[in-house]
């Protein structure tokens, strides 16, 4: 795409964001007529977006389970004209792993929106440095399965085989180490190709590149990364708030490094930031997705109303819905954002739907804890790994509260000041959990310090290690938080 192209393109956003997602709305639904799920929601006599939702409800992956059984299986016209590209393979559900259909019309999404990200950095800052370096993607194996045909296999593995070829001559690692499955192993082999290099340009989850980075230093003595990579300019990341991990990576880059932020779902690319230094991530309407939204309070209290681009407001979190040229209809991908402009339509991403805490009626989400916890640690200079946080009904040492799961790389100097430093700001950030509090019907958090590579620990023993995973910083249940009470006892 010519520079003056995509300039252009992105520009068109700011005027012309609802306009265009009306088009692919229309597109959208042509195309998906004569799939087995248009004609079983009756596409043909849909006339409005009214009617859509109507016709349409939304789901989750279990209630669209059997159509992608069926794509599966071989059977053409399921979802979406024809047979998927790929499977995607995600994280599982109550039933198993999701597996999310990437078509051949889907799949520029996945692949222009990395480069557009990366064009749109070098045009705002100027800054081409990292082009004379080598590249890393922390990212899962780009073996493929199969599925009657059709490759499955992780997103970030699928990705790479789509990788520019004037990029794939700077990329590290090598393929055969990228194929390694075991991350510990991977990290070691990773690291061996590395070391030495200059690397330039790294990307990946913040917890698990904190993990590489940890490795380098150990491995090679130096005292932070940019005396090891001198060529390091610019960190890309998405999956995760960086927020947790900011001074924790300050500290162990050594030096002020560009970072980009972007939002990829197996789903599709939705947004990514467009400003340095900015907040907020800018939205992509014109790449074959029909974004829909649900408030999220409203989803919680049972609605499942949703509102196009057009209705939305700044300051909301919403759940959000995607209709895909991959032939997700209706499609709650179970992440939640809030608008912070509409000229153009910018968005922070707040957390998970399924993270979340309001065992007492709080409904506190991911947005808060953790900028409440990034505010903490900088006031009592302490340095986060990672934490999660779950209720406590039975609580045998006094009343009901929250129970933070904390692991610290520097710890305060007192953790009693730090636990009240915290509460503090969670009342302050949540007025539901402030009138608990206050009222006494709940206690002040509480706070257990965990051991290092406790969650580590955890995510190996639930074969979740490295990859695209991701600790869950909230649970309303304790399935997380009694697995880490047992590293507390050994």
């Amino acid at each position: 795409m010519a520079a003056g192209l995509y300039k252009k393109r992105i520009r068109s956003w700011s005027e012309n964001s609802v306009e265009m997602q009306e088009k692919i709305f229309r597109q959208l639904l042509k195309k998906g007529r004569n799939t087995s799920f248009g004609r079983d929601h009756s596409f043909g006599e849909i006339n409005s977006y009214e009617s859509f939702k109507k016709n349409v409800p939304v789901r989750d992956y279990e209630a669209v389970r059997d159509y992608i059984g069926r794509a599966r299986l071989g059977e053409e016209d399921v979802l979406w004209p024809g047979k998927p590209l790929y499977f995607a393979i995600t994280a599982g559900t109550t039933s198993g792993g999701k597996y999310i259909p990437i078509t051949k019309d889907s799949m520029p999404n996945h692949i222009e929106s990395t480069r557009l990200a990366l064009l749109n950095y070098i045009s705002v800052t100027g800054k081409t440095g990292f082009l004379d370096g080598k590249y890393i993607f922390l990212s899962g194996s780009p073996e493929l399965g199969e599925e009657n045909g059709i490759p499955a296999g992780r997103l970030s593995g699928i990705v790479n085989h789509h990788v520019p070829n004037y990029l794939q001559r700077n990329q590290l690692p090598s393929w055969e180490t990228n194929c390694i499955k075991d991350w510990e192993t991977k990290l070691d082999a990773v690291v061996d190709e590395t070391i030495d290099r200059n690397m330039s340009l790294i990307s990946g989850i913040p917890p698990w590149v904190e993990m590489y980075f940890e490795k380098l230093l150990e491995r090679s003595g130096k005292s932070s990364i940019i005396d090891l990579f001198p060529g390091f300019r610019i960190f890309i990341y998405g999956g995760v708030n960086f927020k947790p991990y900011e001074q924790k990576f300050r500290k162990l880059i050594g030096g002020d490094v560009d970072t980009l932020e972007i939002f990829p779902a197996s789903e599709g690319f939705i947004a990514f930031q467009d400003q340095f230094p900015g907040e907020g991530l800018l939205m992509i309407p014109d790449s074959g997705i029909f974004y829909e939204f649900i408030p999220l309070d409203d989803f919680h209290k049972g609605s499942t109303d949703r509102i196009p681009l057009a209705g939305v407001k700044t300051g909301v979190n919403y759940l959000m819905i995607l209709n895909t040229n991959a032939g997700m209809w209706g499609y709650n991908i179970g992440d939640t954002v809030r608008f912070i402009s509409k000229d153009p339509y910018r968005i922070i991403v707040t957390g998970r739907v399924s993270q979340y805490i309001s065992a007492f009626g709080e409904h506190v989400i991911v947005e808060e804890a953790e900028s409440a916890l990034d505010e903490a640690s900088r006031k009592t200079g302490a340095r986060i790994n990672e934490f999660t946080v779950a209720p406590l009904v039975d609580n045998p040492d006094g009343k009901s509260c929250h129970e933070w799961f904390i692991e610290f790389s520097k710890h305060p100097s007192s953790i009693d000041e730090f636990r009240q430093v915290l509460d503090s700001l969670m009342c302050k950030k949540n007025s539901y959990y402030n009138d608990l509090v206050k009222g006494k019907i709940i206690q002040p958090l509480i706070i257990k310090v965990m051991p290092e590579n406790s969650f580590a620990n955890y995510m190996n023993s639930i074969g979740k290690l490295g990859g695209q995973n991701k600790v869950p910083h909230l649970k309303n249940n304790r399935d997380v938080a009694e697995v880490l009470l047992t590293y507390l006892q050994e």
